[in-house]
Parts: structure tokens; C-alpha cells; sequence
């Protein structure tokens, strides 16, 4: 169990953690003691309060978004999107579409090349709104066309 509150990020010490004996609904997954070591050095997925049971879903060893790169969300109609679900992971391009008029210029479309960290849907417009982990750099200038609506998303291969 969780013996101190651990913000989001976070990084779990030993003297984070502490052993508890309780009778486990089957529904649940709490961390078994014996891998208490193991998560020494992993960082908190979620916030974290003293007192509760630990998930192996409230636990990663990695942050979204890593080191130098920003996290940016795209609100997508489903012509701006391929039918095929989307997952954490998969390898996308984003790329700019011709304006309200339709207008088509010579210019090749900007691409930014980003890869999937969610994916939720908005029933009340049916929009979907992706998560995208990018390079800092290209941040700023992805955000500001995402607003815009005249982006669309190409899904790359899923091959690794």
C-alpha cells in the first residue's frame, strides 16, 4: 500500500510503500508484496494517496510526454481519420488540409510525425480527440493547426 501521498511523475522510493495484509476481491489487482523492490525507481502513473491499495496500472516506468517532447490533443470529425481504431503507440503523421474554400496550393502539406498516447471519444459531437506524443519543437506550430480543424491524421504502419 501506498504510505505516502506521491504526486503524478513522481518517483517511488522504498519508504513509499508499505506491506498490508487484506482479504482482495477478486475484481482487483493490487501490487503483491513480494515485488516491493521492484518498484523502487518506477515513477507514479496517477496521484497517489497515502492509504491505498497499489495497481500495477498506477505504476510506469516511463513518463508521458518523455523528455523532450510535449503531448498535444487533436479533435478529429471521422473524415479527418482513418475508421481503423487507433492504440497507444501506433505511428501517425498529421497532416495540414486546404482551407475552408478548398483552396489546394502547390506547397507540399506540413507533416508532423507523432505517435498515439490515447484516444477518447466526445459523444456529445462525436468528434474523437487524439493524444499525440512530438517533438518539442514541433509543438506549438501542431497545436495551433489542430485548432484551426484543417488537420488530418494518416495512420502509418503498425509493423515494429
Amino acid at each position: 500500500m501506498v504510505s505516502r501521498d506521491i504526486k503524478r511523475g513522481e518517483t517511488i522510493d522504498g519508504g513509499d510503500l508499505s506491506v498490508a495484509r487484506v482479504s482482495v476481491d477478486p475484481a482487483l489487482s493490487p501490487v503483491a508484496a513480494s515485488q516491493k523492490g521492484e518498484l523502487e525507481g518506477s515513477r507514479a502513473a496517477v496521484d497517489l494517496w497515502a492509504g491505498t491499495l497499489l495497481t500495477e496500472e498506477a505504476v510506469t516506468e516511463s513518463l508521458v510526454p518523455g523528455e523532450g517532447e510535449s503531448l498535444v490533443g487533436i479533435s478529429l470529425t471521422p473524415a479527418q481519420m482513418p475508421s481503423e481504431p487507433l492504440y497507444s503507440g501506433d505511428s501517425v503523421r498529421i497532416v495540414t488540409t486546404p482551407g475552408d474554400q478548398g483552396e489546394v496550393t502547390n506547397e507540399d502539406p506540413v507533416t508532423v510525425e507523432a505517435v498515439v498516447v490515447g484516444v477518447s471519444r466526445v459523444q456529445e459531437t462525436g468528434a474523437t480527440v487524439v493524444d499525440v506524443s512530438v517533438p518539442e519543437g514541433d509543438a506549438a506550430d501542431l497545436a495551433a493547426r489542430a485548432a484551426t480543424g484543417r488537420v488530418a491524421l494518416v495512420l502509418d504502419t503498425r509493423e515494429r
